[in-house]
């Protein structure tokens, strides 16, 4: 990150350095995140898609929640501590270093938030502060998170060891001729960083073979995960439509024809759930709106209420730049 996104927050010192109040919160706010969704039911009687080559579609529970990941860096700064505070939104994760300067200094790096608070400022007062502004550190966790994600997902390379982005996660591409179809070590509904995707190929395999199977699996998954949010939403908004299918298109993310025929991109399971719920609910909008419109955009909010966040993010990507097959 060349510049990375910073906050400060102002005291009123008395001669002998100690604070003459409570900090005061000043700076710039930011847009509101996205609130954290709890996982949702699935509905069996979703339509079922129609590509793609006929592949085999599994079952899964996805987790919805759009937290930013705070992770603790590995090593911490010199004299450095980390420290969580509870927020509304979520709980945020920050290196806390001390100085002799007058101000609480909230500054979003390559590692993540780190606050820079005087020496004489209480934990209780840097708690207070982070909750206080804890919509902009948010904001930019999460534009701080999709540069990294963007970025990541530039650097995939197809060999055993190399990384590829699945539902916001990144998980590590392995091969094992021992199995008869892929899987991945973890959990596939709920996957973690380090997750290890194995492929049923031959230690030999080269990058091509290993690009078209690993394009097989996240194809299914992208089935699987799409079919069964698309079911919940026709539930919770009372809309039909024809039939849904997969795309590989290159410019967009989704459409939506008159007729009640919708298109996903299959790509969109590189991203965290978040996303892909708002792509859904965009084109289920336009069921009803087939413009974009005030009324359209009104529609959206009614079928997932706060998406503006996943747009957002949305928006800094497009399918030319995610990993190509």
């Amino acid at each position: 990150m060349s510049s990375p996104d910073q906050l400060e927050l102002l005291f009123d010192v008395q001669p002998n350095g100690a604070p003459a109040s409570a900090p005061q919160l000043g700076g710039a706010t930011g847009a509101s995140p996205l609130q954290p969704t709890p996982p949702k039911p699935l509905y069996p009687d979703a339509p079922p898609p129609s590509g793609p080559a006929g592949e085999p579609l599994l079952t899964l529970s996805p987790n919805a929640s759009s937290r930013v990941p705070t992770p603790c860096p590995d090593p911490l700064p010199p004299g450095a501590r980390w420290r969580e505070v509870p927020t509304e939104q979520q709980p945020i994760g920050f290196v806390l270093l001390r100085s002799r300067r007058r101000s609480i200094g909230f500054v979003v790096t390559d590692d993540g938030l780190r606050v820079t608070a005087p020496n004489w400022v209480t934990l209780a007062q840097v708690d207070d502060a982070v909750r206080e502004k804890s919509r902009w550190i948010l904001a930019k966790l999460r534009e701080w998170h999709a540069r990294k994600q963007q970025l990541a997902m530039a650097h995939t390379r197809w060999l055993p060891g190399g990384e590829l982005p699945y539902l916001g996660k990144r998980i590590v591409i392995g091969v094992s001729g021992d199995s008869r179809q892929a899987y991945l070590s973890g959990n596939a509904e709920a996957p973690q960083d380090g997750d290890t995707l194995w492929l049923a190929l031959p230690s030999s395999a080269d990058q091509g073979r290993i690009r078209d199977s690993a394009q097989a699996w996240l194809q299914q998954r992208a089935g699987a995960w799409f079919g069964a949010r698309l079911a919940h939403f026709l539930q919770i908004s009372g809309l039909k439509i024809s039939r849904w299918r997969l795309s590989s298109a290159a410019t967009r993310w989704g459409s939506c024809t008159s007729d009640g025929n919708i298109m996903l991109n299959w790509r969109l399971i590189h991203f965290a759930p978040a996303i892909i719920d708002y792509v859904i609910a965009h084109e289920l909008a336009h069921l009803r709106e087939m413009n974009h419109s005030q009324d359209f955009w009104r529609e959206v909010g009614q079928i997932l209420p706060g998406f503006e966040d996943a747009k957002n993010i949305l928006r800094r990507h497009d399918p030319a730049s995610l990993p190509q097959f």
